[in-house]
Order: structure tokens, then sequence, then C-alpha cells
């Protein structure tokens, strides 16, 4: 995987033809604009097939693909013709008619068409107002021979004018190509510098495609280009190890990894995945960055943090119980002591966990059993001290409803407190029940915190650990459909308003990941894709997909 914070402005996907390289390039340009970067994706093959990966009409003009993501196809015929267009007119008045005659002849060769393409290459790589807007201008190149030519111009044609003397050049008058020289050493300058350019070599995990990356390597070396990286793509490791033809495949790919020349396997690495889908369209892309779209790995994450408090919120019948039972489990499983808990009056917990497990503990906030006990303390405290009619009286105002609300409040700010030690996973009521108990948070931090009383500490701060990051974690969960993921955008922008930032998103009953063949529901799976590419693109900062499973009483 790359390291995204250290990726340099300017990168090219370079190798030898059908290694992945224009896939490479458009996942990483999407998952940097995903992060808030401005990119700039340039496709410099003439054979490209930009469109087609990321599902957008792409021509000369650069065109959005994505927030923050534009992309260009440097079209070599259409630049050729505007460059001969502008070469035979810096001769005008220069030269007699007869030789603007003779140089028209001479430039409707190759060699113009590969001038224009290396014009506007150029312009993107080394001109500061032409990509001034882009944090990131990321080149998919044509395959190796092509790419290395282009990239080694601007030092062969800075240095020809350099040692050319004569009034005229191939490029057109001598005195109007002085920018364009400029610019030329402006080029070499980018690309040789390593805090500017990285070429990444993509290659397969094979012994030809490496050979190539390896010629690549040493050529780019020779250029001056020191910051290279390899990226190998397509890497398969069987999960069934009885199967002979996955197991030939992996044992093939690691024998050509052995070989590694020296120098390639010094590089910096990025290993990537053969994918089990289509790199076509915007969510597949994202895919390839995003392997790990599991609940285990939103654990092993949570495990780190060795405490703290889990809630998993969402709109009624998501699931929400279910998964926090199976985080609270997979802790406990993992040496971790947790309690598991709920504030939905309706929900079950200890049903979804069926089993005893060391060090997992399961409870609930039962609001007639906490009413109780509030109820019969505050007439021990405070009844003690008064006569009969005082304790009637007394007695008449805790049957009031907002006493229910005060003891509901205490227990949860006490079920919270737990998280300071070990882990506790906080299963809510749905949306509106949990609202309420926030805003009641609110209400009562601001009471008590101008309160000269004796109110309990967990009550006091139970507000600022539910806004700590480094202590409590809220997950919402909802289902790949409209109104489910509608109701967990609502529920975050409230969260956001009372000062909580949701850390995780679980989108769960995905039948997109159980590989069915109905007709029917493959169609329904796909519909759920957008969806899902909703919460993964505009909402979430992690990401746990669930696939559809039969749900066990």
């Amino acid at each position: 995987m790359p390291a995204w914070q250290s990726l340099t402005r300017i990168l090219f996907f370079a190798g030898k033809g059908g290694v992945g390289k224009t896939s490479l390039a458009c996942s990483v340009a999407v998952a940097l604009a995903d992060q808030g970067k401005r990119v700039l994706l340039v496709s410099a093959d003439p054979a490209s097939n930009l469109d087609e990966v990321l599902e957008v009409p792409l021509g000369t003009e650069r065109r959005p693909v994505i927030s923050r993501l534009s992309a260009v196809n440097l079209d070599s015929q259409a630049a050729a013709e505007t460059y001969r267009q502008r070469l035979l007119n810096s001769y005008l008045g220069v030269l007699p008619p007869a030789a603007v005659r003779q140089v028209e002849a001479q430039i409707l060769g190759a060699c113009s068409g590969e001038l224009a393409a290396f014009d506007e290459f150029t312009k993107l790589l080394a001109d500061s107002a032409a990509t001034a807007e882009f944090d990131h201008v990321i080149f998919d190149t044509a395959p190796t021979g092509y790419t290395l030519r282009l990239l080694k111009l601007p030092a062969a044609w800075t240095e020809y004018l350099e040692s050319n003397v004569t009034e005229v050049t191939c490029l057109g008058p001598q005195a109007d190509i002085q920018t364009q020289q400029a610019l030329y050493r402006a080029s070499v300058e980018a690309l040789t510098d390593p805090a500017v350019t990285t070429v990444i070599l993509v290659t397969r995990p094979e012994r030809a495609s490496i050979r190539e990356a390896e010629r690549s390597r040493a050529e780019l070396a020779e250029s001056g280009m020191t910051r290279v990286e390899l990226a190998i793509n397509g890497l398969f490791r069987a999960s069934d190890r009885s199967d002979r033809t996955a197991l030939a495949i992996e044992s093939r790919m690691a024998a050509a990894l052995a070989a590694l020349p020296p120098a390639l396997a010094a590089l910096p690495r990025w290993e990537v995945p053969l994918q089990p889908f289509s790199l076509i369209g915007i969510s597949s892309l994202r895919r390839i960055w995003t392997p790990g779209e599991t609940l285990s790995n939103l654990v092993a994450e949570l495990a780190g943090r060795g405490r703290g408090v889990v809630m998993t919120m969402g709109k009624g019948g998501v699931g929400k119980t279910t998964i926090a039972a199976a985080l609270a489990v997979e802790l406990a499983v993992r040496g971790h002591q947790v309690h598991l808990s709920t504030t939905d009056p309706a929900a079950h917990v200890d049903d979804a966990v069926r089993s005893s497990i060391r060090g997992l503990t399961v409870g609930r906030i039962d609001p007639a059993i906490e009413t109780k006990r509030y109820t019969a303390e505050v007439m021990e405290k405070v009844g003690s001290g008064l006569d009969q009619p005082g304790r009637e009286r007394l007695a008449e105002d805790l049957r009031a409803p907002c006493t229910e609300e005060i003891a509901v409040f205490r227990a949860f700010a006490e079920t919270v407190a737990q998280g300071l030690t070990s882990f506790l996973i906080l299963d809510t009521a749905p949306t509106g029940h949990t609202l309420l108990l926030l805003d009641a948070a609110e209400a009562y931090h601001r009471e008590l915190a101008n309160a000269p009383g004796d109110a309990p500490e967990a009550m006091r701060q139970l507000l600022p650990r539910l806004r700590d990051p480094a202590l409590t974690q809220v997950i919402l969960v909802t289902l790949p459909e409209a109104t489910p993921v509608h109701e967990a955008v609502r529920l975050q922008t409230d969260l956001r308003r009372a000062g909580i930032e949701p850390w995780a998103w679980v989108v769960n009953q995905c039948l997109g990941l159980t590989g069915t063949t109905d007709p029917m529901l493959k169609g329904k799976a796909l519909r759920e894709e957008v969806y899902v590419d909703a919460v993964r693109s505009r909402h979430a900062r992690r990401v746990a997909l669930i696939g559809w499973q039969e749900q066990r009483r």
C-alpha cells in the first residue's frame, strides 16, 4: 500500500503493457481525492483506456471525474496538428516562402508528433501556472519504451538547444524558443528532483514483467531519476490449500519474486493483491486500497487502544445489537476485559452472545430497575431527615416521569465510566431515543457545571467523555439501502452538532458479499453498491462491510 502522506507532487506510473498501470494510477488518484487532495490525472498513452476505467468520456480538455479529481487525455494527433501550425506560423516572415514550404514538408514527419506530445507533457510537468490548482499531477504512461523516451526528452532537447548556434531549429526560430528552453530546463529539474517526482514501476509477479521493470529501473537511474518505487500488481495467495491450481499459481509468483534482481528488490515496494472484481468504475477503484473492510479490522484497531467506550448507533432493525455483541465477543477472545450493555429497553444483548466467554460480562440499563434504585437512594439520603408528611411529598415527587429520565441518565453515566479501565460496548436504542439521551447529557452537563452540589463525578464527566475521541468511538450501523443510510447521515450530523465525531460505519447485510447467482438478488446487490459507495466516499472515515446472513434466534 502506498505511504499516502509521503507521495510526491508528480507521479508517473510506468511499466510493460498489460501490468495494470492505468488501474493503479486511477485508484491512487481517486484515493488522494477522497483524502481531500486536488488531483489531475493525465494519460500520456496514445492507446489510453482512461475513459473506460473511470467510466467518464475524456478529451483534450480537463474534465471533472469526482470531487477534487480531474482527468485529461493527451491527444497526440490533435497536439501534433496544433504544434505544426504553431511552428509554421513562427517561420512566416522569417524565411522565404519556398523555405517555409520546405519546412512544412519536413514537419509532417513522425518527429513533429513526438515533439507535440512532448510539448504538452512539459507544460503539465513544469509550467506552474498550468497546474497550480492541483496538489498532485499523476501521469498514466504508455508502455515502457515510449515512456522512457518521453522522460529522456527534456534533457535531450535542453542539451540540443544549448549547443545549437543557428538562427532556426526544428523547434522554430531560435529567437522564439527562449520560453520553451526555460520550460525544458524546469522539466529536467522536476523529473530529477526526488522531492517532486516519483516513478512507480508497475510489474506483475512474473519473470518477463520483472525483467522489463529492471531494464526500466537501470535506464531511469542513468537519466538521473532516483525516486523510483516498485508496485507489484496482482499478487495472489491461495486461501484453499487443497486447490492445486491455486497453489501452483501462488508458487510460480513466489518464485518470480524470490528472483527479483537486487537493485529492484531494494526499491520501496507496493504490494497490490489480485482483485476478484473488475477494475472499472470509481467504486471498484476505491476497493483496491480498502480490501480490509471487515469487522475484524475494526476490532484490531480498537484492541490496540486497550480500553474505551464503543457505542453502536443507528435506525431500528439495522443490526446494532448483533454488531455490538460481535465486537464484544471478539475483544474478549483477544484477552480484553469487556462489558456489553444496552440502553435499548427492547434489546436483549444476552441473547446475542449465546454463551459464556471469559472476560466478557453482559448487562443492561433497565429503566424500571434504575428508577427503583434511584428512588430508594433518594428516599434514604434525603427522606431520612424529613418528617412523615415530608417523606410522602418526596415520594410523590419521585413518581414524576422525570425521575426515570434522571435515573437512566445516571446509570448511563456510570456505565460509560467503565470504559476508563476496560472495554464497554454499548448497544444504543433506536436513533430518536439515543438522541434524547445525548440531549439530556448536554442539558445535565450545563446544569451540573453551574451547580455547586455533590453530583456524582460520572455524571459531571459524561459529556466530556463522550466527546473524547481517545476514549469513545461511535460506530454507525446501517443497511445498504436508501432510508437506513439517510437516517445514519442525519444521525451523524446530529452527533457532530453535539461535538461527537463518529469513528466508523458498519454496512450490514450486504448481498454483494454473498456471491449469490440468483438474478433477482444479483440485481439487488448491484443496487446496494450505490449506497455502499456513498458511505465509503462521502460519509465514513472507516468502513466495515458484513455480508447477508440468516438471522438465527
